[in-house]
């Protein structure tokens, strides 16, 4: 298949709700931690697909920048957690080829068709286009943070 023809449709199986209205109130940059809570409501048709998610401590929740705003001129930026410039697959940041979005959340409890968890980072109404169980088989050791480890240590070295 020609990937430059390839389109993909997607629908939302639910919608976060959080306490962020403004992508300013999120927090970014070095150190950044993920605490609020907030919930996940899925759409009536996929409440079936909850079946058993409770027994997982954290989710993946793949979901939509849908307030993004215009693509840039180029794939490289700087981001708020450094001063130097990185390539798009390299950062976080919302203006991707593909407004997609990935967040680990730890599930709270689970309420119906309404999952309750901590560690949004998702404007309130944010469309979610899939949840997956968080599954890691690699050791935190083997783990590498790139160059947000190289802005952290410059950071700390400054203080």
């Amino acid at each position: 298949m020609d990937s430059a023809a390839a389109t993909f449709t997607f629908r939302p199986i639910g919608v976060v709700h959080s306490p962020y209205t403004a992508t300013h109130e999120i927090p970014k940059g070095l150190g950044a931690e993920h605490r609020e809570e907030g919930t996940i409501e899925i759409f009536p048709e996929y409440e079936a697909g909850l079946q058993d998610v409770e027994g997982f401590s954290h989710l993946y929740v793949l979901w939509v920048f849908d307030r993004a705003g215009t693509l840039p001129q180029t794939w490289v930026g700087t981001p708020p957690a450094d001063d130097r410039p990185h390539g798009v697959f390299a950062t976080r940041s919302p203006r991707r080829p593909n407004p997609l979005a990935l967040t680990v959340v730890e599930l709270l409890w689970r309420e119906g068709r309404v999952l309750h968890v901590r560690g949004v980072d998702m404007l309130d109404g944010t469309p979610v286009l899939d949840l997956k169980p968080y599954l890691s088989s690699v050791a935190a050791e083997k783990l590498r943070r790139g160059w947000l480890a190289e802005a952290e240590a410059r950071q700390g070295a400054r203080t």
